[in-house]
């Protein structure tokens, strides 16, 4: 099966199959070609390059891209898309003065998430968040990392796991799978902590490595919730399982968490919106890789990523949709991008970067997603005609995507 996309005003992202995310100065560059095609067969980029160049074959399908700008699917490499019900709520509440906090302190927050999923049955669940799921599909989203974390215990926990396994197999998205039972302490276990550490590691951990279902283990570092010394035991009893860390951190204060973080290889340190000199330092010569969540903090009025100061340092930073009932109810990534560039003074390049092949890093798919490059997953957004792909973060309301393949294949 051959698909071949012709007369292409712009390719974005066009890179060789060696690089695996882009840092500092790098992500202003964007490497595109004009006037392209982009030749796919099954469900990998055969070739791309110049119309000059194009081979003259017989596709199977060939798509006219004329005024279109064409760039790899989204890579959100931080969501809670499985969920029960929702918080709208809270969203009230907040409007009318309570903070975070004050939401949390009185049953609300992730606690009311996980009432209501522990009371929803395994397919409830399913079919509430398939919903989700297409919706972030057609809005570009070519590969995802979704969470669990609202069932704090141990069949809430496998519930949320399972639906999102059945996600990954009824789906042509990419799916990986983050198990974050480490999410906040239910109320039985408020003045026990290590009661309920004990349980995630002799529990939980062994019945998800079973059933193959995580592949990372993730926890909510922050004061409050987890402290540095009990989110090491998680990544340390991750590790003992084949999970690798990406964790919560610094979302509303700096208590040395990143430092850990580095420290346990983690994948990436997810949130940043408060962020020191130390944490830069500890940052700089690691695998980790700091990934901002913009439509969080606009939605709940919480400071912005510093996005200069982490590109400032020479470091890499991937942006991510950090799509869950409470504080970021959407997925939109094509959203993340605009206020990325509003919000975070990103320039079009580097969101685009931070979005596409620092995501892929960020989930570690970049070996097979994330850029225009040849053997990678045919996953690309084609948009509506546009002046420029300044126009993406532009016209931040409106919807420029015209068609989204996936694995090869056209689905909207």
């Amino acid at each position: 099966m051959q698909t071949l996309i012709i007369n292409i005003k712009e390719l974005l992202q066009v890179r060789e199959n060696n690089i695996d995310k882009v840092s500092g100065d790098e992500m202003a560059i964007l490497p595109t070609l004009k006037n392209a095609f982009v030749l796919l067969e099954n469900d990998m980029i055969k070739d791309f390059g110049t119309m000059d160049n194009c081979p003259k074959i017989n596709a199977d399908i060939t798509i006219d891209a004329s005024g279109k700008i064409v760039l790899p699917s989204w890579c959100d490499s931080h969501t809670h898309i499985v969920y029960a019900g929702n918080r709208e709520q809270e969203f009230v509440d907040r409007i009318n003065g309570l903070s975070y906090e004050e939401i949390a302190n009185r049953g609300g927050g992730i606690l009311n998430s996980a009432k209501k999923l522990n009371k929803t049955s395994e397919e409830e669940i399913y079919n509430q968040s398939k919903k989700r799921l297409e919706e972030v599909i057609s809005q570009g989203t070519g590969a995802v990392e979704i969470k669990s974390g609202y069932g704090l215990t141990i069949e809430g926990e496998l519930k949320m796991l399972r639906a999102i396994k059945k996600l990954a197999q009824n789906y042509p998205i990419t799916i990986k799978s983050t198990f974050l039972g480490a999410h906040a302490f239910p109320k039985e276990y408020k003045e026990n902590h290590s009661g309920y550490i004990d349980l995630i590691i002799d529990e939980m951990l062994p019945k998800i490595a079973e059933e193959k279902l995580a592949d990372f283990i993730d926890a909510f570092l922050e004061t409050g919730y987890f402290s540095v010394e009990e989110t090491e035991r998680i990544m340390e009893a991750g590790k003992k399982y084949g999970l690798i860390s990406k964790i919560h951190v610094n979302q509303f204060t700096a208590i040395n968490g990143i430092e850990a973080c580095v420290k346990h290889d983690a994948l990436s340190v997810d949130h940043l919106e408060i962020v020191t000199d130390k944490d830069i330092e500890a940052l700089k010569n690691s695998k980790t890789i700091a990934v901002a969540l913009p439509s969080c903090s606009y939605f709940i009025s919480i400071p912005y990523t510093p996005a200069r100061k982490i590109l400032n340092a020479g470091l890499p930073l991937a942006l991510a949709s950090d799509f869950n009932p409470g504080t970021t109810p959407s997925g939109n990534m094509n959203f993340v991008v605009a206020t990325a560039c509003i919000k975070m003074k990103m320039t079009p390049e580097e969101a685009i970067n931070a979005a596409t092949i620092n995501g892929a890093y960020a989930m570690d798919i970049s070996k097979t997603h994330g850029s225009i490059s040849k053997g990678k997953k045919a996953n690309l957004i084609i948009t509506k005609p546009l002046n420029s792909f300044y126009e993406i973060p532009y016209c931040f309301g409106s919807n420029l995507i015209e068609s989204v393949i996936l694995n090869g294949k056209v689905i909207t």
